[in-house]
């Protein structure tokens, strides 16, 4: 069936656009020459611009610059997008024209044709017009920007809880594992003891610390530029339309937004969002080191570490029946590389401005709010369908530490390092442990105290051995276990 259309014009000339299309002509030609990805704004963004688009009514109408008539309209149809009702009208590639014109009109012609409907119009007629009216006192330079970091803003609350829902379920796993002592690896080779609760305390508490930082970026983004217009001058933009927007703009979302001290700043530079961007690739870097540990852990489980059992959520292979594998960790290892390849692109984009703009701004947008959105999906599943099920594997963890050669460090007050090494390299040779080895030197007195010189009894060998939590006490300041 051909689709019918209706003729808008703009200032090329004619274009055809879909007849019940809330947008119009620039949107339309946006469509037609940017067949990229088929990708469409996140709600994040629509819901920025909406907002934006209704502060920006009621502070012109409040300034006597809009009519009442036309500024509620616009403000019925700005609420209408930020939820969520016309999510399908907006149709711009996030791969297209620098800066985000076609976004920013894509807004602008939904609003106004929506407007337009609401004051008895038809579309297309535009009682309320897409740029005088709807885009008053704005350019596409500074709603953008603003619209980058309110979008991030808004799911930040979602994000940091989901990120606290992880450091906590990795909490009660530091707590639950406190009292199983099991081998220390560095350099992937056997290392001294730690505790089981003492690794998973570290993880959550690099967690958390990531958290920190990017709550910490976050308040970089709460300074907006709305109202620097094309290139921070404010032209064609009230002088109190700066102040009054972002006190409207904080009042309508709830949110903690702070004017800007240089609008000029505002428009040229992303480097607030490169910020929370980079803060969002330290904890990819984290999530990746955790996924990797949790599978080296749990490999196996009859031919590797086998420390800790993570939940079976689904078969692991086609062909090997009853194989499992650890896939949320793989999962979360996938979606990680993804984010910090998200990074790259926002920095690369960031330092790709000239002058007074930079024109990559709507990559930059698309990824913040696709690595939000991935970071979220990921970091909530690997959390409720892995980590809140591992179970730890006491006797596997206990059995390769008794078996570690180098619990002779333990004797190096006694024995000194090079009377220790000796006895590493026979208790490998031999494959014995190192406390069988030592306890045979110890009863033929062939093993003697570094300072004194007296021969060790076999009790002094069994004294060192008979406490191995003693050895990993530490670590901590004020002390405390894994969980503290």
């Amino acid at each position: 069936m051909q689709e019918v259309y209706r003729i808008e014009r703009d200032s090329l000339g004619e274009v055809r656009v879909p007849v019940q299309a809330l947008y119009g002509a620039q949107t339309q030609r946006a469509v037609e020459n940017f067949p990229v990805s088929g990708r469409r704004p996140y709600r994040a963004f629509i819901w920025s611009m909406g907002l934006i688009k209704r502060a920006a009514a009621e502070v012109n109408s409040a300034l006597g610059l809009l009519d009442s008539t036309r500024a509620q309209a616009i403000v019925q149809a700005a609420t209408e997008v930020m939820e969520g009702r016309w999510d399908e009208q907006f149709v711009v590639d996030p791969f297209q024209a620098g800066a985000g014109t076609s976004h920013n009109m894509n807004t602008n012609e939904v609003i106004a044709n929506r407007a337009t409907i609401i004051l008895g119009g038809n579309l297309g007629e535009y009682r309320v017009h897409p740029n005088d009216h709807v885009n008053m006192s704005q350019s596409t330079n500074d709603t953008i920007p603003t619209a980058i970091r309110l979008g991030c803003l808004w799911r930040l609350d979602e994000l940091l809880q989901t990120i606290d829902e992880l450091a906590g379920a990795l909490r009660e796993k530091a707590v639950a594992f406190d009292d199983i002592v099991k081998s220390g690896r560095t350099h992937l080779q056997d290392a001294v003891p730690v505790r089981l609760g003492q690794e998973f305390g570290a993880y959550a508490r690099a967690v958390e610390r990531d958290r920190e930082r990017i709550e910490r970026a976050a308040e970089g983004l709460r300074r907006l530029g709305i109202g620097g217009t094309a290139t921070g001058t404010g032209l064609n933009a009230h002088p109190e339309y700066h102040p009054r927007m972002v006190a409207r703009l904080s009042e309508i979302s709830g949110l903690r937004l702070y004017t800007s001290d240089d609008l000029f700043e505002s428009m040229q530079s992303m480097a607030d969002m490169a910020d929370f961007s980079a803060a969002m690739r330290t904890l990819a870097l984290t999530l990746t080191r955790i996924a990797n540990d949790i599978r080296l852990l749990s490999s196996g489980p009859t031919t590797g570490l086998d420390e800790i059992r993570l939940p079976p959520v689904q078969p692991g292979s086609s062909i090997m029946p009853g194989k499992v594998n650890p896939v949320l960790a793989e999962m979360l290892n996938m979606a990680m590389y993804h984010i910090i390849g998200l990074d790259t692109a926002v920095a690369l984009a960031s330092q790709a401005g000239q002058l007074e703009l930079n024109v990559m701004m709507p990559i930059i947008a698309h990824d913040l709010f696709e690595m939000m959105h991935v970071m979220i999906g990921a970091v909530r599943a690997f959390t409720q369908k892995c980590v809140v099920g591992i179970q730890a594997n006491r006797e596997k963890a206990e059995g390769w530490l008794a078996r570690n050669p180098i619990l002779v460090t333990a004797l190096n007050p006694l024995i000194g390092y090079m009377a220790g090494a000796a006895l590493v390299k026979e208790a490998l040779s031999r494959n014995l442990t190192i406390q069988e080895v030592a306890l045979e030197k110890a009863r033929k007195g062939e093993l003697h105290h570094k300072d004194t010189g007296l021969a060790l009894s076999e009790e002094d060998i069994r004294a060192v051995f008979r406490d191995l939590r003693r050895l990993t006490e530490g670590g901590l300041v004020g002390g405390g276990g894994g969980g503290g």
